[in-house]
């Protein structure tokens, strides 16, 4: 049975007829979105990752009133460009929504659930399995569901993997880049073998060009800049076999194939393309595992969280299930290969509008490394911007006001940014240039 499309916020705060229908939410709206019939797993994940089929435990459903929900369409939800939290697929949410008070006839909200109970565990090993499926994760990386956003891995890398005294490279194409070297020289030798800082980051370097340590632990790289919008279009391979690869992938995580292969540590914050703030997400090599340093915390140590299947204390329940249902909706889609089509799409459309608007906007970034993610532009006339944003947010597009740091206007078209809302942006922006131009 059909769900009626309605935002987060009309279900939370127009849920009287929730209230109403409190104990009769076992309907047939969550047996024909969730079959009652599942495998009921009874072992929490090993260390050994095995290609697998997990389905969500429930209990028995009955078949009661159909869940009721406020009237709502589409046309309710704004375009949003937030760099994040960020837009998420309105299907997710209305999965959500359908599940929330009682997921899956068990009673409960997974806001409520032991995250040591039957029904969450098969939660996150369902999330894991189809991360795992995503990005083609092998048996020699484990997968950490973690809090404390990408920034607490900044401190969390060094401690882990290195001594004190043991050098390090960073390549620094943005802000956050820089914020994560600089963290790292608490806890180890770091160096930055290249900056942008100079050129306002809008380069990638040439990395033939690098002199990498031959002796340094790792060489670290934020795969995309999220305030300055430079994307990694491929990576650079460490001088020596020993040095391993580390990558922030926060904002461009799940947009596009990655051969995990290829890199030692890979780290996101969830709340740009795959969930809600909260969860932070972190694909290690096992081998790299129990080696931190004697004063990293307990809740830093990889060892402490793979040993207990991130669940060594209670994680961002919520949110890893949120997480689980974009991985099984991106998997829906066809997988990365064809998320990354319609990134493509979505950014081609929007590059094109600027460059050719005869200077009106502008794109700082050097083509060639552009961000799919996040699109910055700037007004020939500054004096427009506060216009532009304001009017757009008229027209339901919001979010569109620049990094503080930088200024302009910034879109962010994740993943789940619709290619309508892209249009509709180019639209605007052409309308706004014929006004003002």
């Amino acid at each position: 049975m059909a769900m009626s499309a309605a935002t987060t916020q009309s279900f939370l705060l127009n849920n009287k007829t929730t209230r109403q229908n409190y104990q009769t939410l076992k309907s047939a709206t969550h047996i024909a979105a969730f079959p009652s019939t599942h495998v009921h797993p009874t072992t929490t994940l090993t260390s050994t990752y095995k290609s697998m089929s997990i389905s969500c435990s429930a209990a028995a459903s009955t078949t009661t009133t159909p869940l009721q929900t406020p009237s709502s369409t589409s046309s309710d939800r704004v375009f949003n460009f937030a760099a994040g939290p960020a837009t998420l697929p309105e299907n997710v949410l209305q999965k959500a929504q359908a599940d929330l008070v009682n997921w899956r006839g068990s009673g409960m909200s997974v806001m409520e659930m032991s995250h040591r109970g039957k029904e969450f565990l098969s939660i996150i090993q369902k999330a894991e399995s189809d991360l795992r499926t995503l990005l083609n994760i092998s048996d020699e990386y484990a997968v950490l569901f973690l809090q404390g956003g990408a920034t607490t891995q900044f401190a969390a890398i060094p401690l882990n993997i290195c001594s004190p005294d043991d050098a390090v490279d960073y390549i620094v194409t943005g802000s956050w880049g820089d914020k994560a070297y600089k963290e790292a020289a608490k806890y180890s030798k770091p160096n930055v073998i290249w900056s942008g800082k100079s050129e306002k980051y809008t380069k990638i370097p040439n990395f033939d060009s690098l002199v990498q340590n031959p002796d340094a632990k790792y060489l670290h790289i934020c795969a995309n800049e999220t305030i300055h919008g430079v994307e990694f279009k491929n990576y650079p391979t460490p001088l020596n076999e020993k040095t391993i690869l580390v990558a922030d992938m926060s904002s461009n995580f799940c947009s596009k194939p990655v051969d995990v292969s290829k890199f030692g540590i890979i780290y996101a914050g969830a709340q740009k393309n795959v969930g809600p703030s909260g969860v932070t997400i972190v694909i290690i090599r096992k081998d790299l595992i129990g080696n931190a340093q004697e004063s990293t915390p307990v809740m830093l140590d990889y060892k402490i969280h793979a040993e207990n299947n991130s669940l060594y204390n209670t994680p961002p329940c919520y949110g890893i299930y949120m997480c689980g249902l974009v991985f099984a909706d991106l998997l829906d889609q066809g997988g990365l290969v064809e998320v990354e089509k319609k990134n493509q799409k979505k950014a081609q459309i929007l590059y094109d509008a600027i460059d050719s608007s005869n200077g009106f906007y502008r794109c700082p970034v050097e083509k060639s490394v552009r961000s799919l993610m996040n699109v910055p532009f700037t007004l020939a006339k500054p004096e427009l911007e506060a216009e532009f944003v304001k009017t757009a947010a008229g027209e339901k597009m919001v979010q569109l006001k620049g990094h503080r740091s930088v200024g302009g206007m910034r879109a962010s078209i994740y993943n789940a940014m619709p290619l309508a809302g892209v249009e509709k942006l180019v639209a605007f922006m052409k309308e706004f240039q014929a006004k003002h131009g």
